[in-house]
């Protein structure tokens, strides 16, 4: 199912909506380099984004999320430009971002515990008064 509200394709509003980032990081985005393709525009210059575009920025996101830094981003961006070739430095760029993803999510799991247990110093405390 398209998530385009036209053949033409969806405005930055709508872009923004269905990827659930602002206008002002999707135009970020464009001037940064990590678009695929230029989005397309309409004669009066408004931008015009395809599923293809909507796909690509919610997969920026993720990795945005995960902490990638933007030079990596695009750097990823123009391997995939690049085509089949760089396959294999692609594999290789999201498999070592996976351990630092990994590791951070340990960190995290770890804090966590240490809050969920101070919790439950918390709620014994206030059970026992």
């Amino acid at each position: 199912m398209s998530l385009l509200s036209s053949s033409l394709g969806a405005s930055i509003a709508e872009a923004a909506d269905a990827t659930g980032v602002s206008a002002h990081t999707l135009r970020y985005y464009e001037r940064a380099g990590l678009m695929l393709h230029p989005v397309d525009r309409t004669s009066s210059t408004h931008r015009r984004y395809s599923d293809a575009d909507l796909a690509w920025i919610r997969f920026l996101t993720r990795l945005r999320w995960t902490g990638m830094p933007i030079a990596t981003m695009r750097r990823y961006t123009e391997l995939v430009r690049e085509g089949d070739a760089t396959i294999a430095e692609r594999h290789r760029l999201l498999v070592e971002h996976r351990e630092l993803v990994r590791h951070r999510l340990e960190e995290v799991t770890l804090s966590l515990a240490a809050i969920d247990h101070k919790i439950d110093i918390y709620d014994q405390e206030i059970t026992a008064s």
